[in-house]
């Protein structure tokens, strides 16, 4: 719901670098969040005022805070935080993290699947998703739940990733390619509209990399992460800007994450 206290656009900014920095380190870890946060940013400033968005999130993760609701300020907005058969047990492992002076605090509307959000059908004139279609076993519930939520012409953004290790296991079903999500969008009466990749095989080197220094014992990890923060990182992302296209296989790609765009049909 729209917030009764509006907040001031340097508050907002302050929100989102604090999302940039803090949960989605994009300068330091994840640098392919930055298109995430990057495109809810664009999509709040797009949509009209007053606009119904519905944000399917997991919440509970930051102890029930949405971290997305604060960006559109000038919408009426119902954040689900979207449970899943872990939820209980896991709990707000990253509450930690919103006690920052910069993070608006946003409890989600309510709990519920994903799959049955209990909200009235055609509420949403935008509806997003960021970075939890993975961990949703029922994928066609799913759709059809988002195909009932969104009105008629309304439009829809997902984030995932492509490039993931297993994690919070058991809950972690599926990695789509785009053609994957525009075939299942097709199933459920959606059209996608365009996607839009982000990274290449140097910052997957670089993901893989980050992964993997966690499997080294703690006296052997310090040099290594000194090293490869310092040094690495900075340059396998710089290759990847230099070389963005592979040289001898011309009809492949190498994205880490991707933003699909999407619309309910009539």
């Amino acid at each position: 719901m729209k917030s009764e206290t509006p907040q001031t656009a340097s508050v907002i900014e302050a929100h989102v670098a604090f999302l940039h920095e803090r949960i989605f380190q994009t300068s330091t870890k994840w640098p392919h969040f930055k298109r995430l946060l990057e495109d809810v940013s664009a999509l709040a400033s797009s949509l009209p005022i007053d606009a119904r968005v519905v944000i399917l999130e997991r919440a509970y993760v930051y102890g029930g805070n949405s971290l997305f609701a604060p960006v559109f300020p000038n919408q009426h907005v119902l954040s689900v935080d979207c449970e899943l058969p872990t939820t209980a047990t896991r709990g707000g492992y990253q509450k930690s993290w919103t006690e920052d002076s910069r993070c608006i605090q946003s409890p989600a509307d309510r709990r519920a699947s994903i799959t049955s959000t209990g909200l009235p059908d055609a509420c949403a004139d935008a509806l997003l998703v960021p970075n939890v279609v993975h961990h949703v076993q029922d994928q066609d519930a799913m759709f059809a739940e988002i195909r009932r939520l969104l009105c008629p012409g309304g439009q829809g953004y997902i984030f995932e990733a492509l490039l993931r290790e297993l994690h919070q296991v058991p809950d972690d079903y599926v990695r789509y390619t785009p053609w994957g999500f525009q075939s299942m969008l097709s199933r459920h009466g959606l059209e996608m509209t365009r996607w839009t990749p982000v990274g290449g095989p140097f910052e997957a080197i670089a993901y893989c990399w980050i992964q993997a220094l966690q499997y080294l014992p703690e006296h052997e990890r310090a040099d290594r992460e000194r090293w490869f923060y310092a040094e690495h990182l900075p340059e396998l992302l710089s290759l990847d800007t230099q070389y963005p296209e592979n040289q001898i296989r011309k009809h492949t790609s190498f994205p880490v994450a991707y933003s699909i765009y999407f619309r309910r049909l009539p």
